[in-house]
């Protein structure tokens, strides 16, 4: 939420005109009242904003009485109209600016910054009306877009912020988040927005984009020529400072921070030939050269900037002139001193930021002598030196006031100096490490008033000498190997306002004595591992308006005691394990702003007390396990701009109240068990709703305008968020042609039949960002170009339709396309000028070759399986290892694959499965240590067993059945010194139907790690790292069942399977494959393996599917199989066992005749011939080996089969004939 922001200095300059002006403070014995019409103006302004800090600045606004008495209004005395508006930092919520503004057409002074205006973009026009506004601050007040031509005529402007940038007060303790302009300039670009601005003294434009502003100097020397303040820190200018800029001696102040990143440049030395110049700050403008040294003894500069110029160079003069220099920043500079003891005429310095290696270079006498330096920043860039010699330095700076430390590694005595700084007030560390436990000696800071600790290597437990700050007001701490419970003593820092704790090693319980903390505004605890139910002693803290608690491991119901904590204003108990129902208490808090139970176990209606807290602006409910229908409530005086209700269970229909609502800016309510008749239509009554979401309900959408009777103003003008997926709807709603904002639509799973109307492309060219219409029943693209013209589109789907034809293409070319299981037969010639990160085709009917041109892309995901390509693949889409995805199974690809794949290989994915790909595999293969899943069956592929690839550490899935691989397997493992170390993550094995022989060596079966033990039992999906955010590219395994491939998607990591089927392999089985007691399926049939059955085959005890059929197995069966009672398929046929069929097992017993025939030695249930009986000689001799041999994958459903193959396996059955 927004941030309330402290009242800031409004201008440096205030105009004589505005002397005569009366306001609250202003004289009493005033008898002249301000206009009526100005007064109502001014109270439809107010009624505009919601306050997000109570009391509510604006209470002296009442009608009937004088509005130049208000706060923050000022008037002229000679005619009593409104002149000045003076609201900054009022914590003031509007959804964006009412024109009403702009009828006080007498306002000299604006000031509305460090409000909250809700990301709107500002009134095109209006601002023209303002003409003798002479300052006008609009800064951090959360507007985003264009700058209005509006401004352009405002002659008069003297002062103008439209700044973005904000640095909150060290001394705020309230934790909002901080507001933010997103504002850019481009019509009117920066040379017409200055051309009549020519009165101008100052230019604030801090983070507004100012990237397409071209020739930015020449702009401003010329039309600017008396400035004297410049800022445009972090405006993406791209040309560097140039000499016109000399023109403007008048300045003062100059603050280009963050600019240039495209192009270096010399410091502009006419800077220092400004005679009034106090301010230069240059920081991060990638400066190169050498720096002048005659900048140190300006006598008027105050503040210089240099930090972050890397390849910046200069030297520390001595000089016999004392500088004027108040705050330097030299860090991350190429700098050195000229001889020992140049700092010491720096007798004004207050702050000063260095890297550790400039500081080192001078004597501590030199540095320890500043008396005068308050503030001190030094960043340590190599690890290993000593600090030993600075920090003597710093602990004789005896006035500091603020320390701030980066990547610094202490040692127990460099620390101790740190603590001799008696009257620090500010300490900050950052990625700072300690050897052992060192912050007990922070106790003797006993004048500290704030504390920061972030991302430091702590080594220890949070030491109780915290407790020993007496006069602490804020303190955060940010590390990951605390260790132990925050200590009692944190309960003496009576003072503290603001507490924020995110520490993953600290343990429970919270001690009872941070109920003492009776200061406390503002409490942060997050990403820790506490446990049970949260702390009785929080609910003491009287004083809180703000209370965070998220990602921690807290249980248990919410206390019902939180809600008396009546000051509150922001409530996150979130991303934990809280339970039970909403506690009624917490509609009781009168001021609460926020409230977020998202991500929780919550259960029980959502009540709807929680919708008519009236100071309620936001609400997150957000996937908890709610249930019940949504009861109807009082929207009159809701003032709620956001509700999440998604992913819960709720039921019903929306209540009629949610259409009252008419405050409302976001709305979810998607993923749940919704039901009933929407009208879209309804929705026009929410005006300023931007983001909505019915999706996944059992709600059937309809769209009442059928005609478009409704005009685009009156129907969701702001709306830019749009998912009404699995909605039932049958069309597009006509009312999406009013929608001109629109970024982001989801019309996916939905019954929507025909063409994709031409509209879609033409109406929202310049807005959409995310269009899904996937899984739908479209049939044809209305298009009078195959070149889709967006300007800003991300992600295009239309996988899963009817569409037929050439695939269009959106230009510029988008992160992610999707065109899977359609229709389509052709691509744009070119396309792969348009290809973006992502690109999906997979199932379409499409042919031809890839053109070489594909290398000219940063493709990463590149799905074209299942089409009818063919000819060689482009080499550099595996050599290049750029590629995180290939897929291009079920295709006519030829030839031999590239052998030089180069060493930076991200490849994740390789699935060539069923082309025509000759030659052998590329050893180079073992660059791409990405590699998880490889598939290369149904080719023609030659060599011996690729052993070699066992080293990749991440190999999951390895399939080569059906090609002419020969020899032995895994013969060569023995030239190596670690054969137990190869293919330790492989779950997935598939050789069969090939021409391996031989006998398999015990040793093979030592490097399976993944199918030794349940080390993966979380049962996560294998998908590609690199994958789409929205849509995470997902690996598909084809598996012979009944002479049929069916595709497994969503490969579980609990999947195990061993094929060694339809080969040569011969010798007895190895009993080490009895250690695979993960291993879930394994077919060795169709061999010629000889001797028993292995006795260790019953410590397979996940084992679903076992198939050792058509081999020359001899002996009896092992009783040990009757301990696989997850066993569901057993295929031991045509061998020559003998004996008893063991019965013992609970389930071993319900196996049939076909699992057992071809055996003649064989006897008892479920066979026909009894034990004692010899055998009838066979009437009919053993048939033919089979060409070849299915994999049975039997899927349990019956009780009894454990979790069952169906639990391992997602799947989606896609049937392929063979």
């Amino acid at each position: 939420m927004a941030s309330i922001c402290p009242v800031l200095p409004v201008f440096l300059v205030v105009l004589a005109a505005l002397a005569t002006t009366s306001n609250s403070h202003g004289d009493g014995n005033l008898t002249l009242r301000c206009h009526p019409d100005q007064a109502a103006t001014l109270l439809q302004l107010k009624k505009s904003f919601s306050f997000l800090r109570y009391p509510s600045p604006l209470e002296s606004w009442q009608d009937g009485t004088d509005c130049c008495l208000w706060e923050g209004v000022g008037c002229s005395n000679s005619s009593g109209y409104v002149t000045a508006l003076e609201l900054g930092g009022c914590g003031l919520y509007s959804q964006g600016l009412d024109p009403a503004i702009f009828r006080l057409t007498s306002l000299q002074l604006l000031d509305l910054s460090m409000n909250d205006f809700g990301l709107y973009s500002l009134p095109a026009s209006g601002f023209e009306r303002l003409s003798l506004l002479t300052h006008l601050n609009l800064s951090n007040s959360g507007f985003q877009g264009q700058i209005p031509i509006g401004i352009v005529g405002l002659v008069n402007l003297i002062s103008l912020d439209l700044s973005g940038l904000y640095e909150p007060n060290d001394d705020s303790v309230y934790g909002y988040d901080s507001v933010y302009n997103l504002l850019s300039l481009q019509e009117p670009s920066f040379q017409i927005l200055l051309a009549n601005l020519s009165n101008l003294r100052e230019l604030y434009l801090d983070g507004v984009d100012m990237s397409s502003s071209g020739d930015w100097c020449h702009a401003l020397a010329k039309s600017l020529p008396h400035l004297r303040v410049l800022s445009l820190s972090s405006c993406q200018l791209r040309r560097p400072i140039c000499p016109l800029l000399s023109n403007l001696h008048s300045l003062t102040v100059i603050n280009l921070q963050d600019n240039f990143y495209e192009t270096t440049a010399p410091f502009p030395e006419f800077f220092m030939d400004f005679l009034n110049l106090s301010v230069l700050r240059l920081g991060s403008t990638n400066l190169q050269g050498w720096f002048p040294c005659r900048t140190f003894e300006s006598k008027t500069l105050r503040v210089l900037d240099l930090s972050f110029n890397e390849n910046l160079s200069g030297h520390m003069p001595n000089f016999s002139n004392t500088s004027s220099l108040e705050t330097m920043m030299l860090d991350v500079t190429n700098f050195s001193f000229g001889k020992p003891g140049s700092f010491s005429n720096f007798k004004s310095l207050q702050a000063l930021s260095l890297d550790v290696d400039f500081a080192f270079m001078e004597h501590q006498s030199s540095l320890g002598i500043h008396t005068s330096l308050r503030h001190l920043e030094l960043t340590q860039m190599d690890s290993t030196k000593d600090l030993g010699l600075i920090l003597s330095w710093i602990g004789d700076l005896q006035n500091l006031a603020s320390l701030e430390l980066r990547g610094w590694n202490f040692s127990w005595k460099s620390f101790s100096s740190v603590a001799k700084l008696k009257n620090l007030r500010s300490l900050s560390m950052y990625y700072c490490s300690f050897t052992k436990p060192l912050l007990p000696a922070i106790g003797n800071l006993v004048n500290l008033r704030s504390l920061v600790i972030h991302r430091c290597e702590l080594n220890g437990p949070m030491p109780s000498a915290i407790g020993d700050l007496a006069d602490l007001e804020s303190l955060e701490i940010t590390a990951d190997d605390f260790l132990g419970p925050i200590p009692s003593a944190i309960g003496n820092l009576r003072s503290l306002k603001s507490l924020e704790i995110n520490a993953h090693g600290l343990l429970g319980p919270i001690p009872s004595s941070i109920g003492n903390l009776s200061s406390l505004i503002r409490l942060e605890i997050s990403a820790s591992e506490f446990s049970g139910p949260m702390p009785a002693a929080i609910c003491n803290l009287s004083n809180l308006e703000a209370l965070e608690i998220y990602s921690s491991g807290f249980s248990g119901p919410i206390p019902y005691a939180v809600g008396l904590l009546k000051k509150l204003t922001s409530l996150w108990l979130r991303e934990c394990s809280f339970s039970g129902k909403i506690p009624n208490s917490v509609f009781n808090l009168t001021r609460l702003i926020e409230l977020d139970l998202s991500f929780n176990l919550l259960s029980g209606e959502v009540p709807a007390s929680v919708f008519t807290i009236p100071t309620l602006q936001h609400l997150d409910i957000q996937s908890n396990q709610l249930s019940g229908s949504i009861q109807d409530f009082n929207a009159t005086s809701s003032h709620l701009l956001s509700v999440d209700l998604s992913t819960n269970e709720l039921t019903g229909n929306i209540p009629m109240s949610f259409f009252q609502l008419t405050s409302l800016v976001y709305l979810d309510i998607g993923w749940n068990n919704l039901v009933g008749l929407v009208d879209l239509s309804l929705f026009r009554r929410l005006g300023n709703l931007i983001h909505l979401t019915l999706s996944n309900n059992n709600l059937s959408v309809v769209d009442m305008d059928a005609e478009g009777k409704n005009s685009p103003s009156t129907y969701l003008p702001r709306l830019m968020r749009l998912e009404l997926a699995s909605c039932n709807l049958t069309g597009f709603p006509s009312s999406l042609t009013h929608l001109n904002q629109l970024s982001y639509l989801d019309l996916s799973c939905n019954r929507i039949s025909g063409p994709i109307p031409k509209w879609i492309w033409v109406t929202w060219n310049i807005s959409l960002t995310y269009l899904n219409l996937s899984h739908n029943f479209l049939s044809i693209i209305q298009l009078t170009s195959y070149v889709l013209p967006f300007d800003r589109l991300e992600t295009l789907d239309l996988s899963s339709n009817q569409l037929q034809g050439q695939i269009p293409m959106p230009s510029p070319s988008a992160f992610f396309l999707d065109y899977s299981n359609n229709n389509f037969s052709s691509v744009l010639p070119n396309f792969t000028f348009y290809l973006g990160q992502e690109f999906r085709i997979s199932k379409n009917k499409i042919s031809g070759h890839i053109p070489n041109s594909i290398c000219d892309s940063t493709i990463s995901v590149l799905d074209l399986s299942f089409n009818n390509f063919s000819g060689q693949i482009p080499s550099c889409l595996i050599e290049d290892g750029y590629t995180s995805v290939l897929n291009l199974r079920e295709n006519q690809f030829g030839g031999v694959l590239p052998n030089n794949i180069k060493d930076q290989c991200f490849l994740h994915t390789l699935d060539l499965n069923n082309n025509k790909i000759e030659g052998q595999l590329p050893r180079t293969l073992t660059k791409c240590l990405q590699l998880e899943f490889l598939d290369v069956g149904n080719n023609h592929i030659v060599g011996t067993f690729p052993t070699w690839l066992g080293i990749l550490p991440r190999l999951r899935v390895l399939v080569m059945r059906s090609n002419r691989f020969y020899g032995s397997m895994g013969g060569d493992l023995h030239s190596n010194d670690n054969p137990g170390e190869y293919f330790s993550s492989l779950q997935v094995l598939d050789v069969a139907s090939n021409n391996f022989f031989g006998n398999l060596s015990p040793d093979w079966f030592e490097g399976l790690k993944s199918m030794m033990a349940e080390l993966n039992t979380t049962g996560y999906i294998i998908r590609a790292v690199n994958g789409s955010y929205e849509d995470p590219y997902q690996d598909t395994v084809a598996i012979y069942y009944k002479s049929i491939y069916r595709t497994f998607d969503k490969i579980l990591t609990t999947f195990t399977a061993i094929d060694l089927s339809n080969n040569s392999f011969d010798g007895t089985i190895p009993g080490s494959l009895g250690r695979l007691i993960s291993l879930h399926v394994l077919n060795m049939s169709g061999n010629a393996f000889t001797g028993d059955i292995p006795q260790e085959f019953g410590g397979m005890t996940q084992l679903e599917s076992l198939d050792l059929s058509q081999n020359q197995l001899s002996g009896e069966i092992p009783e040990a199989l009757t301990n696989l009672t997850f066993l569901g398929i057993l295929n031991l046929c045509n061998n020559q066992l003998v004996g008893r069929i063991p019965r013992s097992g609970q389930f071993f017993g319900t196996f049939q005749n076909s699992s057992f025939e071809g055996n003649l030695g064989l006897c008892g249930p479920p066979l026909s011939n009894p034990c004692g009986i010899p055998p009838a000689p066979p009437s009919v001799a053993r048939g033919e080996k089979s060409s070849h041999v299915d994999v049975i994958l039997f899927l349990f459903v019956g009780l009894g089969f454990g979790i069952g193959f169906a639990a391992a396996i997602l799947m989606r059955w896609g049937l392929i004939g063979k």
